[in-house]
């Protein structure tokens, strides 16, 4: 199994600390909002490699953190005239019920930051007295940058290269201004903790620091998050970590690619995100998994509404092959084609839009022979519902899911849209479009797509 790993900018084959154990840890959100489709971008596409790895015999112990400490927290929490408590313990729960309802797995643990200040403390503390860290007169606490000579090495990032800017905190309290915050000196009506160097509340960065150690051990066999994680946060969690150890943080560092909208990043600082919960209120969810799925992980993808249609269309074909099949295991290795070219795809750094390509081969399969070979139907019927698990789709019920309400057979409907792809491939459209009209008159609506044509009932 080939993964690409972040830090040595290539695909590797995986190697774990112990035989077919994996430790895995995923940087959760900031909990004051809801959360958007970007954060279910990485939540979807770590599942499915949780899902996936289970599948292949491995031992996962997955772990998502939760930040229910931050700035963004305490000021949403005072507009809001709330506790932060109160605030985190709400937002806590709609992250769980939305990436619940997009199929992904709880994980095995997932610490809160405030659970472990604690550790925090003394991750500090033996960061000063190693002279990594120092505390300034007003009681915060800064990292040492340029201490760490590797810095910059899972980002590519340079220090002399590096500004005064967005991603730099300009603090005339700083040795360096590329330092940055362990620890923030304590504010009125701000939550507050005591520590040696003075009260307050931990920086970001550390966190993850302290939540990986106590959880998972000093390294990792995966750590992986989002695209904006790779700099600052993870390279500072390295730099806090490994100063410590002197032992790598992570074997693998993995990270999902950008979910644009409009072609602008999807952020809360953009005000540009749709929330989980608003595209539930459009799409199935199995529809939005699916789309999240369609592009390889750490690809770029646009969201739009057409995109989430020729989701549903997608999932409507899948389903449809199996319709009127009851499946059976493949006695007879039917599908050992199509499970060994899945496993070609998911090993290959997890290319779902590969295996997902095995589905519809699959699906186009059982419809050519369901009528006529019972029992092969029912073999290959049963390792698409496999290998679609893998991916978290094709729960649902396929006799309920998707097309109802049409007086003809959905075999006649399937055989008419197969007479109409094979007129496409001779050229010959006109008879190509007299099949449509006539599922038209049906009340049938075909729908193109880029894995076929599948149908739904026409709205008029």
């Amino acid at each position: 199994m080939l993964i690409y790993n972040t830090l040595t900018r290539q695909k590797e084959p995986l190697k774990t600390l112990k035989p077919k154990c994996i430790n895995m840890y995923v940087c959760g959100v900031t909990v004051y909002d809801h959360c958007h489709l970007g954060h279910a971008r990485c939540e979807v596409s770590f599942d499915v490699i949780r899902r996936y790895l289970i599948s292949q015999g491995y031992q996962v112990t997955f772990v998502r953190n939760i930040t229910d400490i931050d700035d963004k927290i305490i000021q949403r929490a005072t507009v809001n005239q709330e506790s932060c408590e109160a605030l985190t313990a709400r937002m806590i729960q709609s992250m769980q019920s939305d990436y619940a309802s997009l199929g992904v797995l709880s994980p095995d643990l997932e610490p809160k930051a405030t659970e472990y200040i604690e550790t925090m403390k003394q991750l500090i503390q033996q960061l000063m007295d190693k002279g990594y860290a120092y505390a300034t007169p007003k009681g915060d606490v800064y990292y040492r940058v340029r201490r760490f000579q590797s810095y910059g090495q899972l980002s590519g990032k340079i220090i002399d290269e590096l500004v005064v800017g967005a991603r730099v905190e300009l603090n005339q309290d700083k040795e360096d201004p590329l330092d940055f915050a362990l620890w923030k000196a304590s504010k009125p009506q701000e939550p507050t903790w005591d520590a040696p160097w003075g009260s307050g509340r931990p920086g970001w960065h550390i966190e993850c620091s302290a939540m990986c150690q106590s959880t998972l051990g000093e390294t990792l066999d995966i750590h992986g998050g989002g695209p904006d994680l790779k700099f600052p946060h993870h390279e500072n969690e390295i730099a806090q970590s490994e100063a410590i150890t002197h032992k790598p943080l992570a074997t693998v560092w993995m990270h999902v690619g950008t979910l644009r909208i409009n072609e602008n990043k999807m952020s809360k600082s953009l005000d540009n995100f749709l929330t989980i919960k608003d595209a539930l209120a459009k799409h199935s969810a199995e529809a939005i998994r699916y789309f999240l799925i369609s592009s390889h992980y750490r690809s770029d993808m646009n969201y739009s509404n057409e995109q989430l249609t020729e989701a549903s269309v997608s999932l409507n074909r899948l389903y449809s092959a199996l319709k009127g099949v009851q499946p059976e295991p493949d006695l007879a290795s039917y599908g050992a084609v199509f499970e060994d070219h899945f496993h070609q795809a998911m090993s290959d750094d997890f290319n779902t839009p590969k295996a997902i390509s095995v589905l519809f081969d699959l699906a186009r399969q059982i419809n050519r022979v369901k009528a006529q070979d019972t029992i092969q139907a029912a073999a290959l019927s049963h390792v698409l519902l496999k290998l679609s698990n893998q991916l978290g789709l094709l729960y649902d019920n396929p006799e309920q899911y998707g097309q109802c309400g049409t007086s003809v057979s959905t075999d006649w409907i399937e055989s008419m849209i197969e007479k109409r792809t094979l007129a496409k491939k001779k050229g010959d459209f006109k008879e190509a479009d007299s099949i449509r009209t006539q599922l038209s008159e049906q009340g049938i609506e075909l729908l193109d797509g880029r894995h076929g044509t599948t149908w739904k009932m026409s709205s008029s």
